[in-house]
């Protein structure tokens, strides 16, 4: 695979076709917060998989990346399902699309499905695991100290991140917010908690009493 001219801290965007179309639906679909954090999100990835010697498809990464946030898209307010089962369907349709093997697909549906499932892709596959820990890195700052200063310094040149803290937390209530139900047992019910009046949070254990069985 070659990769593209214009690196980030060592990292290349792999110079494919597929890579190619890619960037383009996103930034034709999604403002330039989501277009900016996706590609961070990639590149904080992979410096984290190279940090922790991993061996991964910088192609899959990419598309994991890139699509993982479609989901908060207004299109997708009224599906009923969570944001990101609407992003991991998007990517899927997109690769189908392309003819890349289903196992390829499998890892990119199961990336973007699990990214805000912590505990559980860092024992998946490289790109899975990844795309968590890209997601983890620039939203959360979850092993600030894997990428160092010139390099983070670099990758935020590349693709700013103004007032992202107050943005991408607004971007979240925006994308979730008219299907609260779906926030259930995820992280997005702090993000509604917070920013959607009159919101109330499922309760786990209420729903196990509740539940039609007599005992």
């Amino acid at each position: 695979m070659t990769t593209g001219p214009s690196p980030a801290a060592g990292v290349h965007v792999p110079d494919t076709k597929l890579a190619a179309e890619a960037t383009e639906l996103v930034r034709d679909t999604t403002g330039e917060l989501v277009y900016h954090h996706s590609h961070r999100v990639f590149l904080f990835g992979a410096l984290r998989g190279r940090r922790r010697d991993l061996s991964f498809d910088p192609e899959l990464l990419y598309i994991g990346a890139m699509f993982h946030d479609l989901g908060l898209g207004e299109r997708f307010r009224s599906s009923g399902r969570r944001f990101e089962v609407d992003s991991a369907d998007e990517a899927r349709r997109f690769l189908q699309s392309h003819g890349v093997p289903e196992d390829s697909v499998r890892r990119v549906w199961t990336a973007i499905a699990l990214h805000t499932t912590p505990g559980i892709p860092a024992f998946m596959e490289p790109e899975v695991a990844l795309v968590t820990a890209g997601v983890e890195y620039d939203v959360l700052g979850i092993g600030y100290e894997d990428v160092s200063d010139a390099d983070r310094a670099a990758i935020v040149a590349l693709h700013p991140r103004p007032d992202f803290k107050r943005r991408i937390l607004a971007a979240f209530t925006e994308g979730v917010g008219p299907k609260p139900e779906t926030t259930f047992g995820n992280v997005k019910a702090d993000v509604l908690q917070h920013y959607l009046p009159g919101f109330e949070r499922g309760d786990f254990v209420r729903t196990v009493l509740e539940s039609p069985w007599p005992e």
